[in-house]
């Protein structure tokens, strides 16, 4: 029986969102597609948002992706870049939401720990591992867009494990495992 399932991988940014797509057919995976979308050219943050959102939902209604794997925020000093990053995790995590798609978050560690075997190691790392892997002719000139497709191939390659870190299938999902962020009227 020949099984097949399509990955989005998504390294959000509010300056640039990387992403990378995967077809796994009889557990075997195949590159569909690999990009990024240039946020620079705006100053407004909440139009980012808007674009952020608007090119997710372009993704999945283009490649219907069955499930989505996103790089979650790490965690840095600067408290207005995390809620920034924050932010465009939520929005692009909504878009998924937002047509039912199962969304699994990986923190960079563990992204990194799944490609390379090396939990420190550097983009430049991840992408030759992810090139040779996926048999790519050339890298991007920006790595986002590798990051992305790294979340991607760790989601495919933590399939069926138990800690794949949080998991939402929707928003009735979302909001029960996160019942105290919800505020009670």
């Amino acid at each position: 029986m020949k099984t097949e399932k399509i990955i989005l991988g998504i390294d959000p940014g509010t300056t640039i969102m990387g992403f990378g797509l995967i077809k796994v057919i009889n557990k075997k995976m195949e590159l569909l597609q690999l990009n990024e979308l240039q946020l620079k050219k705006y100053d407004d943050h909440y139009v980012k948002l808007k674009v952020i959102f608007e090119r997710t939902i372009q993704l999945i209604d283009t490649y219907h992706p069955d499930e989505i794997a996103i790089e979650a925020p790490f965690f840095g000093k600067n408290v207005q870049s995390m809620l920034k990053l924050g932010r465009a995790q939520g929005v692009a995590m909504a878009a998924g939401l937002s047509r039912q798609i199962p969304i699994t978050e990986y923190s960079p560690k563990k992204i990194k720990m799944a490609i390379t075997g090396n939990g420190n190691a550097s983009k430049e790392q991840v992408a030759k591992m992810l090139q040779g892997m996926l048999k790519m002719k050339e890298l991007p000139k920006n790595l986002d867009s590798t990051d992305g497709l790294a979340a991607a191939v760790c989601h495919f390659y933590n399939e069926g494990k138990i800690d794949t870190g949080k998991s939402y299938s929707g928003w009735a999902a979302f909001v029960k495992q996160n019942e105290k962020r919800v505020k009670k009227k």
